[in-house]
């Protein structure tokens, strides 16, 4: 069996953007009979916490030199790129 994957959800504050999109990812990807871990903070946290996930979501710049997948998107805020970064998500999520 396969270890399930984790995925950080980053926002300025940790809090209310951040829930928005991990509720969002969260059931679309349940839809397409994914689970995984989910996990919440600022992004000026994410480079603490990145050793153990597999996955950053965020609505705001990270540095360029992390060394795991990003998706930045706003994509969960305005609708507008929502089906792309879905596919982006699952196919990290399945590799």
């Amino acid at each position: 069996m396969t270890r399930q994957k984790t995925v950080l959800f980053a926002c300025g504050t940790g809090i209310a953007t951040s829930t928005v999109v991990a509720h969002a990812v969260e059931d679309a990807m349940k839809e397409r009979g994914i689970r995984f871990n989910s996990r919440q903070c600022k992004t000026t946290e994410v480079a603490g916490q990145i050793d153990d996930v597999d996955l950053v979501v965020t609505t705001a710049q990270l540095p360029k030199d992390l060394a795991k997948p990003v998706i930045t998107t706003l994509a969960f805020l305005t609708g507008i790129g929502k089906a792309e970064a879905l596919d982006k998500i699952e196919a990290l999520l399945r590799d």
